[in-house]
């Protein structure tokens, strides 16, 4: 559908990442009777972060309020799935998925496998911390779910794929989980929404180097950047890799930016132990280990619950910060 991933952009006014979940969801649901939205306070109140703000007096019975069961949301989706709808769940935060659990992964990522019926839903997470908002409504769960076969796990680090993954997402097939980062909402703009784009299982270089790679995703890619352009005032060209979606994972684009510079730190949000930066460290090591003339790195938030204090969760996460001070323990090495 997209086939060419327009630059990263960062105007001062034009469209959100927020408003660009809302007019992909807008353009679901004018283009394809069979979309719906189903969540948490999404109709008249909007959604708890305004993503579907205005669509339900646009499309009248076709976004819905759900109970406050994350168990009955997805429930109610697989079914309406096998029916031959393609519904779009919205959960309030990335954390209260888990009540769904058993429904995402023991029934709709093994639907297909099972009973040879496909399971189009897409469930959006919004996904990360912010300051101030703690334990239960900061977490990443994008390896949790990556981990079951049947799942496609997309991470969208701008506004362009926020816009273009989620049009797609609701494409599959297969059910789709969608990590919306909740810190890029307001914090990222774009002149325009995309025409086109990458499709899903491609990563993307965010930007160019030849000195060493940084792999990152969802909103640790701005992160990744602002370090690389930091440490380019010392003269070093530091890579960044956006990987885009985490389930698929472009090992290939991975492993050819480590055959450029020959040094690797994956950096996540998340909790490190199990993670996404875990896997990517691992396919490199056993896939272009003769490449590498640095042991690969890794950089996660602390293993420790979210803390709600703004100071705090500001060292807890990966920063540009964190980044650069790594990066320039690879660089020595």
């Amino acid at each position: 559908m997209f086939q060419n991933q327009p630059a990263i952009t960062r105007s001062t006014n034009a469209i959100t990442y927020l408003e660009a979940i809302r007019a992909a969801q807008r353009k679901l649901l004018s283009e394809d009777p069979r979309v719906f939205i189903y969540g948490q306070d999404i109709a008249d109140f909007g959604g708890a972060f305004k993503a579907t703000k205005g669509l339900a007096r646009e499309f009248p019975g076709r976004v819905l309020d759900s109970p406050i069961s994350e168990d009955a949301q997805v429930g109610m989706a697989i079914g309406a799935a096998l029916e031959g709808m393609r519904p779009i769940i919205e959960m309030q935060f990335a954390d209260f998925s888990t009540c769904g659990y058993t429904q995402i992964v023991q029934h709709a990522a093994t639907m297909y496998w099972r009973t040879n019926a496909p399971c189009p839903i897409v469930i959006r997470l919004p996904s990360g911390g912010t300051a101030g908002a703690g334990p239960f409504h900061s977490q990443s769960l994008e390896a949790i779910y990556a981990h079951y076969p049947g799942l496609v796990v997309m991470t969208p680090a701008t506004v362009e794929d926020a816009y273009s993954m989620l049009i797609e997402a609701v494409a599959i097939d297969d059910p789709v989980i969608f990590c919306e980062h909740k810190y890029l909402y307001y914090h990222l703009k774009a002149d325009a929404l995309p025409t086109e784009a990458l499709p899903t299982g491609k990563a993307r270089v965010a930007r160019p180097g030849r000195d060493a790679t940084i792999v990152a995703y969802s909103a640790m890619v701005h992160e990744a950047v602002a370090s690389a352009e930091e440490l380019a005032l010392d003269g070093w060209q530091i890579e960044v890799i956006d990987l885009r979606s985490v389930k698929p994972l472009d090992t290939d684009t991975v492993l050819g930016s480590v055959a450029r510079t020959g040094r690797l730190l994956a950096v996540g949000e998340a909790f490190p132990w199990g993670g996404v930066t875990a896997e990517v460290i691992a396919r490199v090591a056993t896939e272009g280990f003769g490449m590498l003339d640095a042991p690969p790195m890794r950089l996660n938030a602390k293993d420790t619950p979210v803390p709600y204090h703004p100071n705090l969760w500001g060292t807890h996460r990966p920063t540009a910060r964190a980044i650069t001070a790594s990066m320039r323990e690879l660089l020595r090495a």
